[in-house]
């Protein structure tokens, strides 16, 4: 007789795999009215909030200077004293994200990326 222990796998103990995430539609090109080209670059974005607080399953790398760490960190530091907010860094990095991508999807060629992306060049 063996003294093994069949254990759970752990799929089993944490409940099946995560949710699946959609995917981003590729982007097409319309010759219609602005509604309809706004619709196609939207189709990503739209009725998007924040994904919060819950397990992310993808992750990117993302380098910055040691002044938008530190503003990042001042930030937090604010959120937390001035409104009473707890929010790690990539929370707050997930918001920013989601409020650029509203931008985008609402103003297009006029959003900030937009503008910015241009003046960076």
């Amino acid at each position: 007789m063996s003294r093994r222990v069949s254990l759970p796998g752990a799929s089993e103990l944490f409940g099946g795999a995560a949710p699946k995430q959609t995917r981003p539609e590729k982007r097409t090109t319309t010759d219609g009215p602005p509604a309809a080209s706004v619709r196609s670059r939207t189709a990503v974005v739209d009725d998007r909030k924040s994904s919060g607080r819950v397990r992310h399953d993808t992750k990117i790398t993302v380098y910055v200077t040691e002044e938008e760490l530190l503003g990042l960190e001042q930030t937090r530091l604010a959120l937390r004293a001035e409104h009473g907010l707890s929010a790690d860094r990539g929370r707050i990095v997930r918001e920013a994200i989601d409020v650029l991508l509203a931008d985008f999807v609402d103003h297009g060629p006029d959003s900030v990326l937009v503008r910015r992306l241009k003046a960076s060049e």
